[in-house]
């Protein structure tokens, strides 16, 4: 396992859930491109192919096409306007994905210099649950945990107490009409 610090904590504990509920022999689609969380995965026995940097909003091709076995989205519906519709074009019956929760102190990240790289949602994780449930899914296993910093503050410590990162398994509903 990686070191207990920022971001190798979510790391490790995205790695454990996935393999909690993921076989190693289940190709997997990475909504996203290839990244650092990619590469480990690959590098424990996980089939893994990433999205090439389309907009998903925009453009589901790939997912629709993709004759992998698992959908992994890690970090990268906050990022989409309409996670309904990508969520609504996944073939597969199986999905992994880990999003943000809204902190009621601290506003959606927004990078100042980067346009692609802001958060139009930060969930509660009933928003997520809702979203899932209305695009055919069913929740089979959840957790949540914290994202403390160190740093000196009141928000450092309500990043001890307070869960940052919300993270789903989920199959599809055997009667979905998607």
């Amino acid at each position: 396992m990686y070191e207990n610090t920022y971001p190798n904590k979510r790391f490790n504990l995205t790695l454990q859930f996935l393999k909690k509920h993921i076989n190693t022999s289940e190709s997997i689609l990475d909504l996203g491109v290839k990244n650092p969380f990619s590469e480990i995965m690959i590098s424990e026995g996980f089939s893994v192919e990433n999205t090439t940097g389309e907009d998903l909003d925009e453009n589901q091709s790939t997912i629709k096409q993709s004759s992998a076995k698992v959908i992994t989205a890690f970090e990268i519906f906050e990022h989409l306007l309409s996670p309904y519709e990508v969520l609504k074009s996944i073939k597969t019956d199986k999905i992994v994905i880990s999003v943000p929760l809204k902190l009621w102190f601290s506003s959606a990240y927004r990078s100042k210099t980067d346009m692609l790289d802001r958060h139009y949602h930060e969930f509660e994780d009933w928003q997520l649950d809702w979203l899932l449930e209305k695009t055919g899914w069913v929740i089979k296993d959840r957790q949540k945990w914290t994202n403390p910093v160190n740093k000196i503050g009141i928000r450092p410590i309500l990043r001890r107490f307070t869960p940052r990162y919300y993270i789903v398994y989920a199959e599809k509903q055997l009667n979905s009409n998607s």
